[in-house]
């Protein structure tokens, strides 16, 4: 029993390993078994007819050998206008005809699954045995012409364009010089017609699929270069909060320990919450700017011991001066609704989208006015900041800067929203969360 299923499974393997060879070798087995059965049947018809410029004879005055009866030794045969070209061989060279033929036969297709991973020197060689085949012996089979269009087709698709084109041109030239007849006519028309158009088509295709690979190289390049902008973008931001967020862990422990020292007769177990509170807020700055390390693009960057930015007038106005300045062009700032006071990262989160959307104004619509909008809206702020200038041009919605006020406004809870102005121009609206939305 154990003999059996090994026996089994020996065969089972042998079968496995046979079926990547069927089917590299499969496709052109068959178009070689096709053709050396063709040659086979013309060989087997042109013994059986008479030959161009066979001799022979009848009696003087018989007149069967003139007037269409059989022929007769002795008598010279013309043949009949519109009778078909005769092969080139003797009927006595039958023999050797069944041998040549098939040969040529398989010498215009065999190539093709042989030489499957090599499909230009597949091309080249089945082409010169076609072009023997035509020139030599007047015949080439159908399951040839097909292979050598296949093999044009490889050769356009995986080899060099120039060669690949270069292969099929014999055939139209000799579909014009030897003007066949019969059978190989429509096969030298066919061939003719196919060939070049199979080169073109394997090139036209090699062509699409390359131009599709360089799209998805460069859709594949955008996506990293965008994220990696974002990266750094949101790395840029944590930097300046850190400052916002350091001052107010920096208050906490400084009210605690004052707190602590300055309050008399205050009760022991509440001297140790307070020097706990101050403790922990030390702590927590100094993981702060551990992780400041960490995001740090530079890591000699010195840190900027300036106070960051916010929405106070004085500073908009600094802002708006400069950027009137570096354009020459008009800048409005439009205020609405009372103004709250909002958390420092809100503030200056709205105050980098000014100063982004103010560079990307000067940058993409030299010349245009910008009008700068805040409105306040219970405890909410709108802003909106917008040019006169021509509008987005393609691919100008997914710039950097974008994405860069895109990160800011949904790092402090907002949103942020683009795209051509209703009257012309470019707009930037982005809606940021009021002090107890953010706290929420």
């Amino acid at each position: 029993m154990e003999r059996a299923r090994g026996r089994w499974a020996e065969w089972g393997r042998r079968i496995a390993t046979a079926f990547p060879a069927a089917a590299r070798y499969g496709p052109g087995a068959l178009p070689a078994l096709l053709a050396v059965a063709e040659s086979i049947t013309q060989a087997g018809v042109s013994s059986t007819q008479p030959v161009l410029g066979e001799s022979v004879s009848v009696p003087a005055g018989d007149p069967a050998g003139v007037d269409g009866g059989p022929p007769v030794p002795g008598q010279a045969h013309t043949p009949m206008p519109g009778q078909a070209d005769a092969p080139l061989m003797d009927t006595a060279d039958a023999p050797l005809s069944i041998i040549v033929l098939p040969l040529l036969a398989l010498a215009t297709t065999l190539p093709l699954p042989l030489l499957w991973a090599q499909p230009l020197i597949g091309a080249i060689v089945t082409g010169a045995a076609s072009v023997l085949s035509i020139t030599a012996f007047h015949t080439l089979t159908v399951a040839g012409a097909v292979a050598q269009v296949i093999a044009a087709y490889r050769a356009g698709r995986h080899g060099p364009p120039a060669p690949a084109v270069l292969v099929t041109v014999p055939f139209p030239i000799l579909a014009v010089v030897l003007e066949p007849a019969g059978q190989l006519r429509v096969v030298m028309l066919m061939l003719a017609c196919l060939a070049p158009a199979a080169a073109l088509a394997g090139i036209a295709r090699r062509a699409r699929g390359k131009a599709l690979a360089d799209t998805a190289a460069r859709q594949v390049v955008a996506d990293s270069l965008l994220e990696h902008t974002a990266r750094g973008e949101r790395a840029r931001i944590a930097r300046e909060l850190h400052d916002v967020v350091a001052h107010h862990i920096s208050m906490v422990a400084v009210q605690a320990e004052t707190a602590r020292l300055a309050v008399p007769g205050m009760p022991a177990a509440g001297a140790e919450r307070l020097l706990a509170i101050g403790d922990t807020a030390r702590a927590a700055l100094t993981e702060m700017r551990r992780l400041l390390g960490v995001l740090r693009e530079d890591a000699q960057a010195e840190a900027s011991w300036r106070p960051q930015p916010g929405l106070r007038l004085h500073e908009l106005n600094e802002l708006l001066d400069e950027s009137r300045d570096a354009s020459g062009t008009g800048t409005r700032l439009v205020l609405s609704g009372a103004p709250a006071e909002l958390d420092p990262g809100v503030e200056l989160a709205a105050y980098r989208i000014v100063q982004e959307a103010l560079t990307n104004a000067r940058r993409h619509a030299p010349g245009a006015a910008v009008d700068v909008e805040l409105h306040y809206t219970d405890g909410a702020l709108r802003l909106v900041v917008r040019d006169n200038g021509p509008g987005p041009a393609g691919g100008e919605a997914g710039g950097h800067g974008l994405s860069g006020m895109r990160e800011r406004a949904a790092a402090v809870g907002g949103e942020l929203r683009t795209g051509p102005a209703p009257g012309g121009g470019f707009f930037v609206e982005a809606r940021l969360p009021g002090r107890d939305e953010s706290a929420g």
